[in-house]
């Protein structure tokens, strides 16, 4: 494995602008640019791509987060499904990897959560799994674009007894609930020590309920906080974005472990004893330890992404594992994991796979995961964040043009600057520069031991790409 200290990475492999889909399905203010028709049209045009091969009637999955906004969207996705001849089992509020475990279990055509993940609540999405439980590549997201976009989706109408069906099937998330709680029985239930104290912030999101019924049912002491959604505290000063909250009551309350979910439910951060952050970087270096000592680390291979931090290139270099990486999203983590054979993937942001039990980021287990691994060391969470140094990073986000957000590749200005950047850290640290998926901004990650320096240079850049592209 090489490590590349300084170095310009351009994130997608080829540059397809879609005009709907970003690096996690859509994305959008509801409402305002993620309209009830622009729903129906993306479900009635999903259906058909997803389910063009069913032998019979297709069958979708349909779970949202607590969003005001979800309902809306859900009824016109619903709506689309249903003309389309699909059935539909509605499944309300319940985390994206449920939908995902749900929609493989079942053998369902095609699963869709209604989400924006950590965004504010004003902002709702909309992501679609393959009935193997998987999100959807680029290339179907694309054949969905053109169907919305053609006469075709006009003839997609279905007529009289072949219009769809739809059904309540809340009670579906109890089959999610059995599937962790066996998985950890052993492992966690069975050797858990009196007065280890776990708090679990839900963001007052998807996980609100269901963490709840599955941390009683392990036996494990918790108190949840950030649970009581109301449609618009949804991610608001709290969850995986927002740690604060988190690491005071750790503190102030002396808890073993503070445990983070974002909106939807597919991310993981934690806070250790002393309130110190477990990132998705740290996560990965606990865990594959973990995974390797069990002798279940397919390859003695971790599968991250071009923002995980150069600390975890170093951990795997000293502990003689290979480090993959790929463009930032879950779904090319996923990919790189599919095609050789790998177990263990994630992003910084907390997205672990554990493609043994679930092909699909999933906070809850991850969460769980790390319990199991403190509770086999008999260490304290500080204790097994020591085995990675991470490096000062800094992120800044210039706004630009949605047109411009690829001019900094072009200009000259911006790419002597980046050279400048690289030249004065002096091979300690790396520039990264990514147009976000789906916002109009320039990310700016700069990586270095001297974060007084990293942030002025960050600034810089982000400073000189917004003054081009806007």
């Amino acid at each position: 494995m090489a490590i590349w200290p300084l170095y310009l990475i351009i994130l997608r492999k080829v540059l397809i602008l879609k005009k709907y889909f970003g690096t996690d399905g859509i994305r959008r203010i509801a409402n305002t640019d993620l309209t009830p028709e622009l729903a129906y049209k993306v479900a009635k045009a999903g259906a058909y791509v997803l389910a063009k091969h069913a032998s019979g009637t297709p069958t979708i999955l349909i779970g949202r987060d607590t969003r005001l906004s979800g309902n809306l969207i859900e009824s016109a996705m619903v709506a689309g499904f249903l003309s389309y001849g699909a059935n539909v089992k509605i499944l309300g509020v319940i985390p994206t990897p449920a939908v995902a475990y749900l929609t493989k279990k079942l053998g369902a055509d095609a699963g869709v959560v209604i989400s924006a993940s950590h965004n504010s609540f004003e902002f709702n999405g909309i992501k679609f799994f393959s009935n193997k439980g998987m999100k959807i590549p680029d290339s179907i997201e694309e054949e969905i674009e053109e169907i919305m976009d053609s006469d075709k989706l006009n003839n997609l109408n279905a007529k009289d007894n072949k219009i769809g069906i739809s059904e309540n099937k809340e009670e579906m998330i109890s089959d999610y609930e059995d599937f962790i709680v066996q998985i950890f029985e052993k492992s966690i239930k069975q050797k858990l020590q009196n007065g280890f104290k776990v708090v679990i912030d839900t963001a007052n999101g998807a996980t609100y309920k269901i963490s709840e019924k599955i941390f009683k049912r392990l036996g494990i002491e918790f108190k949840i906080i950030n649970n009581n959604p109301n449609g618009i505290n949804i991610n608001k000063d709290c969850g995986s974005t927002h740690l604060e909250m988190l690491k005071e009551y750790v503190i102030s309350n002396k808890y073993n472990l503070g445990i983070a979910y974002d909106g939807d439910g597919d991310r993981c951060l934690a806070v250790d004893e002393n309130g110190n952050e477990i990132n998705g970087d740290i996560m990965l270096a606990i865990l594959s330890k973990y995974l390797k000592g069990e002798n279940s680390l397919n390859k003695d291979t971790i599968v991250a992404t071009v923002m995980s931090n150069l600390g975890l290139d170093i951990y795997c270099q000293n502990n003689n594992l290979n480090l993959e990486k790929t463009n930032v999203g879950d779904r090319y983590v996923l990919e790189e994991m599919l095609n050789n054979g790998y177990n263990l993937g994630g992003e910084q942001s907390g997205h672990i796979i554990f493609l043994d039990y679930n092909p699909t980021g999933d906070g809850i287990l991850t969460s769980l995961m790390l319990i199991r691994s403190m509770i086999k060391y008999n260490k304290k969470a500080s204790e097994l964040s020591s085995i990675i140094d991470i490096y000062p990073q800094v992120l800044v986000n210039a706004k630009v043009d949605l047109d411009k957000k690829y001019l900094y590749k072009e200009d000259s200005e911006i790419k002597n600057l980046i050279h400048e950047v690289e030249e004065g850290l002096k091979n300690e640290g790396r520039v990264l520069i990514r147009p976000s998926g789906t916002e109009p901004l320039v990310r700016v990650m700069i990586e270095g031991k001297d974060i007084d320096k990293i942030t002025h240079y960050a600034n810089d850049i982000a400073q000189v790409i917004e003054k081009k592209s806007n």
